[in-house]
């Protein structure tokens, strides 16, 4: 079953909309800050809907935290459509933008669609190392097919390496490009913790890592 995200301060509006997808077979969470869509974000969804204005802070960067995490689509669904709103919106990465009113039933082909589109896509989201698999789109990990629970912020760091495979990252690289789920960037002490934790989830020997590798004095590769 396909589980849906709706993040929407309006409780009647979101309520609404999780009924009837519910009644269209998929699973549905809401959350109605941004706050709690980031505690939400830990776990995996197939698609999120999106409000931009929140009461604590604005959708379009929490669409933009979610497509830097990784491959999940988006669909806003808002009161604010404008010409100028909707370009803003597919600059952050949005799959898709309805406006407000609307009607549920074209909301629901608009999910179809992108799921559709989301699929197709998705063949190139599987990555095999070794004894490691990763699937993007779903943000799962596995090793020897088990699999491997990791934060959202050790995620993170695990595809920024796969991604840039046969690159050396530099710490300060690597520093810049990841938050916590606060949405706080990391300092050099807490990237420690989080290459060690890494390691100690996937790697056979953390003695002798073969996935994460240090390059002495520079960074962090992936792999041999």
């Amino acid at each position: 079953m396909q589980r849906l995200l709706i993040v929407e301060d309006d409780i009647i509006i979101c309520g609404g909309i999780k009924v009837f997808l519910e009644g269209k077979g998929y699973a549905v969470d809401c959350a109605y800050t941004f706050s709690e869509a980031e505690e939400a974000l830990q776990h995996s969804y197939s698609l999120v809907i999106l409000d931009i204005n929140l009461p604590d802070g604005s959708g379009m960067e929490l669409c933009r935290k979610i497509r830097s995490a990784g491959n999940i689509p988006v669909i806003f669904l808002t009161a604010n459509d404008t010409e100028k709103d909707m370009i803003e919106g597919f600059q952050a990465g949005c799959d898709d933008y309805i406006a407000k009113p609307f009607s549920v039933e074209l909301l629901n082909q608009r999910i179809m669609a992108v799921l559709r589109r989301s699929a197709q896509d998705s063949s190139g989201d599987l990555f095999h190392y070794k004894d490691l698999s990763v699937d993007f789109g779903k943000m799962q990990v596995s090793r020897s097919q088990v699999p491997v629970k990791l934060s959202v912020t050790e995620y993170r760091l695990l595809e920024l390496l796969i991604k840039n495979k046969g690159q050396v990252l530099t710490r300060e690289s690597i520093l810049g490009r990841i938050w916590d789920c606060d949405g706080n960037y990391v300092d050099e002490n807490t990237l420690n913790v989080h290459i060690r934790r890494l390691r100690q989830k996937i790697e056979p020997d953390t003695k002798n890592p073969q996935y994460i590798i240090t390059v002495f004095g520079i960074g962090y590769t992936f792999g041999e």
